[in-house]
């Protein structure tokens, strides 16, 4: 692996609060209709991700109270806990926490600073992509996600890293690359999302991997 130079926490949160301010300003502009149109997270609306992410600063408490509706797994009380706040709060309500917290930069308990850009970076385009919107990612931003998501143990990473760890990809905008195995080039943005099993953007890539890769997440 060939990734940049770690960010530096200053730029890190530099880039989450100018992120969640450009959500925010996004989801202001959105239709009532758009709101609840599927987002790219399966079986969540754009509604959901966006009230998931009013969730990105939770402390002891929170956790705790978090924990009292436990579903069976971690991905399942998260998801929980997002639609309960998406059905009970107002869509003003959710844009406008996203934008009162954007510098508070502090991760939830449990994962690190890391986790809260990824969780930005990729819910953002979750949101965008499937309305045909475009809000970019900083490439540098994106390769430090990318690299955390490849090599992170802890929370255990979705079932499309171990599947794309096979292969070796190549950014085409940044210096960045990981992997040995069939390739895999294109933008770092795409290479991220599809790290975190978003398959929409495999057209955005190419390399004699691609069609394996495809198999495989499919």
């Amino acid at each position: 692996m060939t990734p940049p130079s770690a960010l530096a926490t200053d730029r890190l949160w530099s880039v989450v609060t100018a992120h969640r301010i450009a959500v925010a300003d996004l989801l202001d502009g959105l239709s009532a209709e758009q709101w609840e149109q599927p987002s790219l997270c399966t079986g969540w609306t754009v509604r959901d991700v966006a009230a998931h992410l009013t969730l990105q600063q939770l402390g002891l408490r929170d956790a705790l109270g978090t924990m009292r509706h436990w579903r069976g797994t971690m991905d399942r009380t998260i998801a929980h806990a997002a639609r309960s706040r998406a059905a009970a709060w107002s869509t003003g309500q959710i844009a406008g926490n996203i934008r009162a917290t954007a510098d508070v930069h502090k991760p939830t308990l449990g994962v690190t600073a890391l986790e809260t850009l990824t969780d930005i970076l990729v819910h953002s385009q979750d949101i965008a992509l499937p309305l045909g919107l475009r809000l970019d990612l900083p490439t540098d931003a994106a390769a430090a996600s990318a690299t955390r998501t490849l090599t992170m143990r802890w929370p255990v990473p979705p079932a499309s890293v171990r599947i794309v760890r096979r292969f070796g990809l190549t950014a085409t905008d940044v210096d960045w690359s990981a992997g040995i195995g069939p390739q895999v080039s294109g933008p770092m943005s795409a290479l991220l999302l599809i790290l975190c099993g978003r398959t929409v953007v495999l057209p955005q890539l190419s390399g004699d991997g691609v069609a394996d890769l495809a198999t495989a997440l499919a």
